[in-house]
């Protein structure tokens, strides 16, 4: 008998939850304490539907924690080792959240709302609660919420065309990584050009949670023509472009320098972070393991919920983190955690998974457009 995850009150069910049970969503997983819909179709149809044309996401899981207050900028500085100095109203930015020792605690997306108001759209972690815990010890203005957004991404190549049809031309002219205050369909939203795919895509944040249900009926309706399909985020997309995912390929156990995020740390910015003293000696005494591009020989693997051992010469050197087939590349490819002197361009390796025994080695990534010409273009 196959277990199974009831919906409860303890956990949160998106303003979109009835309408992804009605577009057939067959499987749930629980993120940031929130509904997650884990699929609808198969893998390769979803990831098809991505690739070709347009998909729907209900990742309202992306949980905001807003920041807001006189000392506001200060205390973004203080959580982040990126160099925000640049960053203006309705840019958007990636960034790293780190503790003490130099771990990675979340990897959010940050929108600047206003001169002293942020939103951090949050990957698998209690960012919120963290961020409370710090400001306690701060000394400095700053208030901190979660407020009741809903968040929905369009993904795929005419994600742009079901956003014009909907909002006008104006959307055509938001460049990568920012963000708009708009309406789809009358009913106002903020506008990304963000999301977790690497094609082209948009991140739609609903403040008015009450109109989720009509905001998903009218993107489903007039996609229609273009092909849209609901879905899941897509495991393969993103292996392939080399995202990696938190609490899957990095958590707080993990480095900045070992994940290949060393271009989110600014040890030279003036402001103090946390984690500054420790990413400092990191860097200076360099890490013993990195992660690192695999490619996996055989038939094509079934994903992989637990990380997997590998060994090289029959020692083990580390961990598989991620796995996945890629229909596009017609092979397995994946990420593992392995030790600094296995990581080598093609440096093979073994991978035991509950298949058995797998043949590997290392290999560049990302796997597919390095340039991220799709989701830049």
């Amino acid at each position: 008998m196959r277990a199974k995850l009831y919906v409860t009150a303890r956990l949160r069910k998106s303003p979109f939850f009835e309408r992804t049970m009605a577009a057939g969503a067959t499987t749930f997983s629980v993120y940031n304490k929130t509904y997650l819909p884990g699929g609808y179709s198969d893998p390769e149809s979803e990831f098809r539907s991505l690739i070709d044309d347009v998909t729907l996401w209900d990742v309202t899981c992306q949980r905001i924690v807003h920041i807001a207050g006189p000392d506001a900028v200060q205390f973004m500085d203080l959580l982040t080792p990126r160099d925000l100095s640049t960053n203006k109203v309705g840019r958007c930015r990636y960034l790293l959240i780190t503790g003490q020792d130099g771990g990675i605690l979340n990897d959010p997306v940050m929108l600047r709302l206003g001169e002293d108001r942020f939103w951090l759209s949050s990957a698998d972690s209690d960012l919120l609660m963290w961020a409370r815990g710090v400001a306690v010890h701060a000394g400095l203005e700053v208030e901190i919420d979660a407020p009741d957004v809903a968040t929905l991404q369009l993904q795929g190549p005419k994600s742009l065309d079901v956003l014009r049809a909907l909002s006008g031309e104006r959307v055509c002219d938001l460049p990568y990584y920012h963000f708009m205050e708009t309406e789809i369909g009358g009913i106002a939203v903020i506008l990304a050009r963000t999301g977790w795919s690497a094609e082209r895509g948009y991140e739609i944040y609903l403040r008015d949670t009450s109109r989720g249900p009509e905001l998903w009926d009218l993107l489903m309706e007039t996609g229609r023509s273009f092909g849209i399909a609901p879905t899941s985020p897509s495991r393969i997309r993103r292996i392939e472009a080399g995202i990696l995912d938190y609490s899957v390929d990095m958590d707080e156990r993990t480095n900045p320098f070992e994940v290949g995020l060393d271009r989110l740390v600014d040890l030279d910015k003036p402001a103090d972070f946390i984690g500054k003293a420790a990413l400092a000696r990191i860097k200076s005494q360099g890490v013993r393991r990195k992660v690192a591009g695999i490619e996996v020989e055989g038939p094509p693997v079934q994903p992989n919920y637990l990380a997997w051992p590998v060994l090289r010469e029959g020692r083990n050197v580390g961990r598989m983190t991620s796995w996945v087939y890629s229909p596009r590349l017609q092979r397995n490819i994946g990420f593992a955690m392995l030790e600094l002197a296995s990581t080598g361009l093609g440096t093979e390796i073994t991978v035991h998974g509950d298949d058995g025994e797998r043949r590997a080695r290392v290999v560049e990534t990302p796997f597919v457009d390095p340039q991220r010409k799709l989701s830049k273009g």
